[in-house]
């Protein structure tokens, strides 16, 4: 079925870019329901293409948005539905996306289940010395930017002094000129 819009000047390539669309759509529905059925280091990946897929749509929306404006206004009214139509099903696409990309339990698995029951729990362990090396890692940071900070604030101390004692030296030496020539 031919669209009427489709023989406008300016609308092919719009057309294109929506037939595009509608199959990156259908890709990235395909992706998300696959994601549903996986967890762990597989589900990772699947999240990472279907992000992929995501920015293609994004990518294709703004494409789309673009060639919009080189479409006559009498067409343009009859494809702004349709673009609006589009952006909401990118938008819920992203949604669902952003939905299972942060249900850590099926992300991660059961490996990260905390027993502090257990003294011998070496996830645990292993994440509290993660956690106390990153705390320390964040206090030299600190540490460093305030010394950074002070070092820059002596420099421009140091310029300041340097400019004050420049002046007093040629006052001086303005003065003992002005002297040398009224008694001589």
């Amino acid at each position: 079925m031919s669209n009427h819009l489709d023989t406008d000047a300016g609308s092919e390539l719009f057309s294109s870019y929506e037939a595009e669309l509608k199959l990156v759509q259908a890709d990235l529905s395909q992706k998300l329901d696959q994601i549903t059925e996986l967890s762990g280091e597989p589900r990772k990946s699947a999240v990472r293409l279907a992000e992929r897929s995501l920015e293609e749509a994004q990518e294709l929306l703004d494409q789309m948005r673009l060639e919009k404006q080189n479409i006559p206004t009498h067409t343009r009214t009859q494809i702004n539905p349709r673009f609006r139509n589009h952006e909401s099903d990118v938008d819920g696409l992203k949604r669902k996306l952003k939905s299972l990309s942060t249900d850590r339990s099926a992300l991660f698995g059961s490996r990260y289940v905390d027993d502090p029951s257990n003294p011998h729990d070496e996830q645990l362990e292993q994440r509290q010395q993660l956690l106390s090396g990153t705390d320390r890692l964040g206090r030299s940071s600190q540490r460093l930017r305030d010394s950074q900070r002070i070092a820059n604030e002596t420099e421009g101390i140091g310029r300041d002094t340097l400019a004050d004692l420049q002046l007093q030296r040629e006052t001086i030496q303005h003065t003992r000129v002005t002297m040398l020539e009224s008694e001589g």
